[in-house]
């Protein structure tokens, strides 16, 4: 009786280990699809509309979530459009790059302290943006 079960359960861990990969994967690709967040804390989103238009949008949901805006820098070199805000918890660093004329890529980076990322208010940013975007 002891055999049967040790031999049970050996085959139904072979059984079983493709399982964990498939579930992992269908569990990430539901997540946030449209949100890539990197492990530095960053959160970026490409949208289908002009930089310029991208950067009028940030701003105006910026300023829905009452956040100030303290700086606005054009790197004319990468053709990066930067921009420094704050809360009075949070400061916040937004790059937007034309990919194309119509493809825009937007990251945030919000940051409590050297080691506190906030996913959360980034991903805020962004789906605020979008909306603005309609």
């Amino acid at each position: 009786m002891r055999y049967l079960q040790i031999v049970s359960l050996f085959a139904t861990s072979l059984l079983c280990t493709a399982c964990v990969p498939m579930l992992t994967s269908a569990a990430g690709v539901g997540g946030s699809a449209a949100l890539s967040r990197a492990m530095n804390g960053t959160t970026s989103r490409t949208f289908t509309a002009p930089a310029d238009k991208v950067r009028v949008a940030t701003k105006r949901a910026l300023s829905r979530m009452k956040i100030q805006v303290l700086s606005e820098d054009l790197h004319s070199k990468n053709n990066i459009i930067l921009l420094i805000a704050k809360t009075s918890e949070r400061n916040i660093q937004i790059q937007i790059e034309s990919i194309s004329y119509n493809a825009t890529r937007m990251e945030v980076e919000a940051k409590g302290s050297i080691f506190n990322y906030d996913n959360a208010t980034a991903e805020e940013i962004i789906t605020q943006t979008k909306k603005i975007l309609g």
